[in-house]
């Protein structure tokens, strides 16, 4: 066969995929991006303010759909059993999806298998914050009146299992009490809770918490992550306070169903990753006292693998189960 022919055959086989690369990269209809809590939370506050952006990047609109319910496991089983074509996304708390394969005996996905992570968001570090009837100006003051007052300090998380009320535990066997945990449907559910007095205290995200505490109606008491936060610069840090899980907080990320091609897992990183990077929107979630944390694919699976294993021996050393 001639040299020519023999490059003409290889022109046309490398130029064979291109159309099936770029029909399997497109979006041919609305995208949804399932939020697995109510309205408010900071994985609501994310997906909203990233929507119109991405709704340019994509060229369909972009809709925000909250299903609530089991700790975030109804939202991500929706995704898990979505076709995997890339148009059903999940927002989620990742630290909190990462209890569920330790936290559930009967959990209705697969984590590793059904789910493809696409890329990590932000980092928004926990506010522990109080109602202002609690009287404690301070850390030292809210340990000795939690010490002095045992079972009758309530703290609201969002739900049994995810990442702030885990921490509640390791927070409250560090001090040497019991701390009442009340489980809500999800943080924006446990903000207006305790904002209302109907319980006592919470570990949520800074995204969520700091509105409320810049309003009066919660007051900090600390705060997790490397650094004192810049609207709170009083607050100290739980690494400053000796106390556990210093670094925990909301690790926010968008994974799409499991068997999603990895061209459109490329291409859906490509654009969220735009999509926060928007001067616009990277100041607001500077704002709201989250860390932009952006990471591809593969190095979020890692770091979605490690974090599994972490919570696992919390969940393990808590005795916590859920059905």
């Amino acid at each position: 066969m001639h040299r020519r022919t023999l490059l003409g055959l290889a022109a046309g086989a490398l130029a064979l995929p291109t159309p099936r690369v770029a029909h399997a990269q497109s979006f041919d209809r609305p995208v949804r991006i399932v939020v697995p809590f109510a309205p408010g939370g900071t994985s609501d506050i994310l997906a909203r303010l990233l929507a119109p952006d991405l709704t340019r990047g994509f060229g369909q609109n972009v809709v925000v759909e909250n299903r609530t319910g089991a700790g975030g496991n109804i939202g991500a089983d929706l995704v898990a059993k979505s076709p995997p074509d890339g148009h059903t996304l999940l927002l989620i708390d990742v630290s909190t999806l990462a209890t569920a394969p330790s936290l559930y005996t009967r959990l209705p996905f697969d984590l590793k298998r059904d789910l493809a992570p696409v890329t990590m968001l932000i980092y928004a570090p926990y506010i522990l914050a109080v109602h202002p009837s609690v009287p404690a100006q301070n850390a030292a003051e809210l340990v000795a009146y939690a010490k002095a007052n045992p079972q009758r300090v309530n703290v609201g998380h969002a739900g049994i299992g995810v990442g702030n009320h885990l921490t509640g535990l390791l927070v409250a066997q560090h001090w040497g009490t019991d701390l009442t945990q009340v489980p809500y449907r999800g943080g924006a559910a446990a903000l207006t809770a305790v904002a209302a007095g109907e319980s006592q205290m919470i570990i949520n995200g800074a995204t969520a918490t700091a509105p409320f505490c810049k309003q009066g109606t919660l007051r900090p008491i600390a705060v997790t992550g490397p650094a004192r936060l810049t609207d709170f610069p009083e607050v100290p840090t739980f690494r400053e306070l000796g106390w556990p899980a210093a670094d925990s907080g909301t690790w926010q990320g968008i994974l799409a169903q499991g068997g999603t091609p990895a061209p459109m897992v490329n291409r859906l990183a490509t654009e969220i990753g735009a999509a926060m990077a928007v001067p616009a929107t990277a100041a607001r979630i500077t704002a709201l006292g989250a860390v932009n944390r952006v990471e591809g694919p593969d190095s979020f699976r890692t770091w979605l693998d490690a974090e599994i294993e972490t919570w696992a021996r919390v969940v393990r050393a808590n005795n916590l189960r859920l059905d």
